[in-house]
Order: C-alpha cells, then sequence, then structure tokens
C-alpha cells in the first residue's frame, strides 16, 4: 500500500485553519459559497500561441501524476520546460500560493474547497473552456461541482467519497450506519478506527446528526463533539494512514476511511466498503490555473493533455482514484471489488466541502477537544 493516498488527503481537513489564516493574509475571510465571488477578469488568450516560449510549473502532491508528465508534455506539446514542485499537504500549497509576489506556479492541484478559496481571493484565472477541447471527455457531473458549477476556475482531476471500511467475515453484522463507528457493538469494541483530521473527524457525527458537514453552527458542533467524545473509550485508536493494514491483519474490523484507500480488492475478498444510510461526503481534487501565471496558453494546453483518456487514466490505474473522466475510466480494467467502478450519480449524491475561512477554526477546536479527551 502506497502512502501516496494519505500524504495528499491529510491536509484538506487537517490544514482548514492553516487555510482560513493564509486567506485572511491575502486580504479577507471566504464566502460560504462560491456563487458569491466575483469572477476574476480573464485575460485574452492567443489559441495559436507559440508554446516554445513558455515554460508550466506546476505543484502537486507526490505520486498524485505519471513520472514522465514533464517530459511527455514538453515532447508533444513543444512547451519550452514543464517542471513540478511538490507540496505535501494542501496548507503547504496554499502557502505557496497565497504568499506575497509572485509564487512562480502556473498550474496547481488542490482541493476543491481550496480551489474557492483561491478564487474568492482573485487569484486564479478563469478556465478558457475554448483553449481545453478535452473538457468534453469530462461527465457532466463533473459539471455540476458545488464549488465550482460549470468549472468556471478549476478542473476536476480525481473525486471520491469517505465510508465504512470493514471485514465482511469478522462483522456479526454488516455496517449501514454512521452509528456503527459512533456507538460500536460489543462485538466490535476496540476494533474500530476513525480518521483524524478535523474536518473528516466531525463527517460521522455531523451525519448522524443530520447536520451539514460544512455547518458552521456551534450547537450542532457541539452535539457532534460529545458523540465522538462519548466514542473515544470504543476505539482502537485514531487512524488516518494504516487502517487499511489494520483491517487486513484483523487487528480493527471497521474503520472510517476515504474510498480509494479501502483496500477491497485484496485477495480474500473480505474487505467491504460502505456508504451510510445518513449519507456522505464528495471530495474532489482540482487543476487551477494562477492569475499571476505568464505562461496562462502553456498552462492550458498541459490541463487539456491531462484530460487526455491516455494521460488521466493514469491516475485510476496507478492510485486506485475515480477520476471524472468518463473516456478516461472507459479505459481502466475495473478489478474484482474495485471501488473504480462507482458511478457519478452515487458521488454527486455526497455533499461537497466547501471552504469555511475563519469557521474552519471551530473543527480544529472540536478535534483538539475530542483527541485530548
Amino acid at each position: 500500500m502506497s502512502r501516496t493516498r494519505f500524504t495528499r488527503r491529510l491536509p484538506a481537513a487537517a490544514a482548514a485553519a492553516g487555510l482560513a489564516l493564509a486567506v485572511a493574509a491575502c486580504g479577507g475571510g471566504s464566502s460560504s459559497s462560491s456563487s458569491e465571488a466575483a469572477p476574476a477578469a480573464a485575460e485574452q488568450l492567443k489559441p495559436n500561441a507559440d508554446l516554445s516560449q513558455q515554460s508550466v510549473q506546476i505543484t502537486v502532491w507526490d505520486g498524485y501524476t505519471p513520472k514522465e508528465l514533464p517530459q511527455k508534455a514538453m515532447e508533444q506539446l513543444k512547451i519550452k520546460n514543464v517542471q513540478i514542485q511538490l507540496h505535501e499537504t494542501n496548507e503547504v500549497a496554499m502557502t505557496k500560493l497565497t504568499a506575497p509576489g509572485d509564487s512562480g506556479i502556473d498550474v496547481a492541484f488542490v482541493s476543491g474547497q481550496y480551489a474557492q478559496a483561491l478564487n474568492e481571493q482573485g487569484l486564479l484565472e478563469p478556465i478558457h473552456h475554448e483553449l481545453i477541447p478535452n473538457l468534453a471527455n469530462l461527465y457532466p457531473e463533473a459539471t455540476q461541482l458545488s464549488y465550482d458549477k460549470g468549472n468556471k476556475y478549476s478542473v476536476p482531476y480525481t473525486w471520491g467519497t469517505t465510508g465504512i471500511c470493514y471485514r465482511s467475515d469478522l462483522v456479526k453484522s454488516e455496517p449501514t450506519s454512521w452509528n456503527d463507528l459512533l456507538k460500536p457493538p460489543a462485538w466490535a469494541d476496540k476494533k474500530v478506527t476513525m480518521l483524524a483530521t478535523e474536518r473528516w473527524l466531525a463527517l460521522p457525527a455531523l451525519k448522524s446528526l443530520g447536520y451539514s458537514i460544512n455547518t458552521d453552527k456551534d450547537e450542532e458542533l457541539e452535539k457532534a463533539k460529545e458523540l465522538l467524545v462519548a466514542q473515544k473509550p470504543h476505539l482502537l485508536r485514531y487512524d488516518d494512514t494504516t487502517f487499511g493494514d489494520r483491517l487486513v491483519s484483523g487487528e480493527a474490523i471497521m474503520a472510517e476511511a476515504w474510498d480509494g484507500w479501502c483496500p477491497t480488492t485484496d485477495p480474500k475478498g473480505n474487505i467491504k466498503f460502505a456508504v451510510p444510510k445518513e449519507g456522505s461526503d464528495l471530495w474532489v481534487d482540482t487543476m487551477v490555473i494562477m492569475k499571476s501565471s505568464k505562461n496562462k496558453e502553456a498552462a492550458h494546453a498541459l490541463v487539456n493533455y491531462i484530460l487526455s483518456p491516455e494521460i488521466h487514466s493514469w491516475a485510476a490505474e496507478n492510485i486506485n482514484y475515480k477520476v471524472p473522466n468518463k473516456a478516461a475510466m472507459e479505459k481502466v480494467k475495473v478489478a474484482k471489488g474495485s471501488l473504480l467502478g462507482t458511478t457519478p450519480a452515487e458521488l454527486l449524491a455526497g455533499e461537497a466541502a466547501i471552504d469555511l475561512g475563519q469557521a474552519s477554526t471551530k473543527y480544529t477546536r472540536l478535534q483538539q477537544d475530542v483527541t485530548a479527551s
């Protein structure tokens, strides 16, 4: 099992407070809805620009794109130079992208709510759809993401959800509710793990209570905290990185898990994944183009290239992440038990996390109070 999944996914919750502070440093907080943000003015770009005079700097999570992507892009698109910088977390990426001055980054990979925050600060170039014809490869559902309907300033790269990963041969009844984790039966006592990152730690309790995963209401967060504090003595541990291994070994029998890293393709076929009846989230990782980029035509060409079926299918085949690209997914051979067969409609039933601005600190406090209790 690669650790790529976790170096990528941890920040989308764990760095929430850092995001709020980074965005505030750029001149303000974030609204609760991307529709409230005034769109940044788009430059006039040249469809036939000489890309051999442009270079592209990318910031992305380690292992999230093919290693040969820069060389292939230079060869096939005739871009002068393509270089990759790595970031371990969304928080690190945001620090780069919101620092005073030009970050030097042209294309950034960040999670959806972080793209929303960048756009609300006027830091993103609107997507010039005419320069990315491969947007036609996306599923229609990928144009209806709540933080950016119509892909006005971001292009989705991967997407997924959170649920219960479990050993079907060790549980006495298959889990169907978040309460199966929050109030585990006696046979599962001390055999359950939970994600510790802020927004995901809160997610099961919020959903079980019928609340939004984006709530900033103090009374709702307090009720969620009470559930989580009561749950803690019955947990094996909080685990964001090795829950899959613990399920394979049988040390854990149920775990809150991100779908892409629930090891449902384990040869024994005993590990299953369920989205609880109360519902879950929809997480999306995106590609954005910085307004400060001096290489916008090449940046668009690179995003278009990544959306080609041959390139975009790599993520599904190599890191077990679903991609919102119909043409790419049609190239992927889905192994028995793999969650890659989840449909776009099923994913879109999840609630997308949005940027909460300064309210993100409430989730930081909740996480600290629960884990310290």
